[in-house]
Formats: C-alpha cells, structure tokens, sequence
C-alpha cells in the first residue's frame, strides 16, 4: 500500500517517517475492528446497546421478588385459614360433647326420678294392701270401723257416734236382733240387725263388696247407712226410728 502523500514528508528523517506509518496502520485497525466479521450491518454492536443488561437483570430481579412475596403471602393466608378451622372443629367438638354430657345427665336424672316415682308407687301400693288386709275385732267396735272404711270407699257419710247411737238405740249392739210386732212386722217383712233393715230395704240398698245376709253386722250397718244417706243426707241425722 503506497504511503499518503504528507507535506514535507520527504524531509523528514527516516525515525519520523515509520512513527507516521506506525499511527496510520493503526487508525486503520481500529476502523477495521468496528465492522463486525461477515458484512451483516444490522449486527453492529454500539454504545447504545451496552446499558440494556442491567436494565434487564434489574427487571428479574424485581418480578422475583415480587413472586416471593406473593408467595408469602399466601403461606400466611394459608396457615391462618387452617388455624381457623382448627378452632372451629375444636369448638364444634367441646359444644358436642358439652351437648352429651347433659343428654347423659338428663338421662340419669330422669331413670332417677322413675326409679322414685316406682317406689312410691309400690309403697302406695303396698300401704293399699294393707288397707284391704286390715283385720277388725269381732265386736261392735270392729263393725263400725269395717263398715266406716268401705263407706269412705264408696263415698257413703257418717260417723262412728252417728252411728253407734243408732245402733243402741235399734238393737241394742244385738246383730240377731228381730222386730216382731212392728208394722213391717204384720205386714211380714220384720226389721232385722243392728239397725233394723228390712229385706226389700237392705236389696235395694245394698253395698257392694259386703255379704248378702241381712244379719252381717258389716253388710246391715253399711246399707242402713246407705239408705239413710239417701232419704236423710247421713246417719248422723238421723235421731228415732226412720
């Protein structure tokens, strides 16, 4: 390659001569060296194109971070939302067996309170039998008291005096007692017991659960009483012969 024509380069010294020649082969390097190898001009690397890459690796950076986050986020979310329904179930369980606790309890209460109410039934019950297995002497005194508990039963009124005045005074406590001369006598239908009941007077009056003999001292007392309820409101008001 001919060197360029400088101005007074033939003057200069033969040193000065390859230190201009040195400079211009390397201007020519360095204008060689900016074209990129293969003639594609779009492939041209510039000092624009430089500040891009910290550009892009900031920008990574950042969405990274972001999806970090995110995803703490969510963990926390997460792990509240179970802690919640942890409690939750938890309550649930406490209420029920708060709620069988009390149904036990009302249960026991209950089986309690029958196994009280059976007792007491029996004891009635019992107390009931005895009632009805109640014994009386064989006296004027029995009789009355017999004949007081099934008109209590039957719901007949009277007293004891009531009736034990009545009884002196129509038989004198005789249970064999008979009236022979009386009208109902002549008319054949004679008073008879300890309160001088007629026959048809003692069938018409008679109480249920006593004998059928006109002189059984419990049966005659019990349908005196029941016909003089009857036609008189009680024994006890009656004072003479009825």
């Amino acid at each position: 390659m001919p060197l360029p024509s400088i101005p007074g380069y033939n003057r200069l010294t033969k040193t000065h001569k390859y230190s201009a020649a040195g400079i211009a082969a390397a201007g020519a390097a360095a204008i060689a060296i900016a074209v990129v190898p293969g003639g594609d001009a779009g492939a041209k690397t510039t000092a624009q194109d430089l500040p891009n890459k910290p550009v892009a690796l900031t920008s990574q950076k950042a969405d990274s971070q972001a999806h970090h986050e995110a995803l703490v986020k969510q963990s926390a979310l997460a792990a509240k939302q179970a802690k919640e329904e942890a409690a939750a179930k938890k309550k649930a369980a406490e209420e029920a067996a708060a709620k069988k606790a009390a149904e036990v309890k009302a249960a026991k209460e209950r089986a309690v309170q029958q196994a009280a109410n059976r007792s007491t039934a029996r004891i009635e019950t019992v107390a009931a039998a005895k009632d009805t297995q109640k014994t009386y002497p064989n006296n004027l005194d029995g009789w009355i008291r017999e004949s007081l508990d099934i008109m209590k039963q039957k719901g007949i009124p009277g007293s004891y005096n009531g009736i034990y005045r009545n009884i002196i005074r129509e038989s004198g406590g005789n249970p064999r007692a008979i009236n022979l001369w009386d009208i109902n006598a002549r008319n054949g239908v004679p008073s008879k017991g300890l309160l001088q009941v007629i026959a048809p007077t003692f069938k018409q009056y008679h109480v249920e659960g006593t004998s059928w003999d006109l002189y059984d001292p419990v049966a005659n007392i019990t349908a005196a009483c029941n016909y003089a309820a009857a036609r008189y409101g009680s024994m006890d008001n009656v004072n003479g012969p009825y």
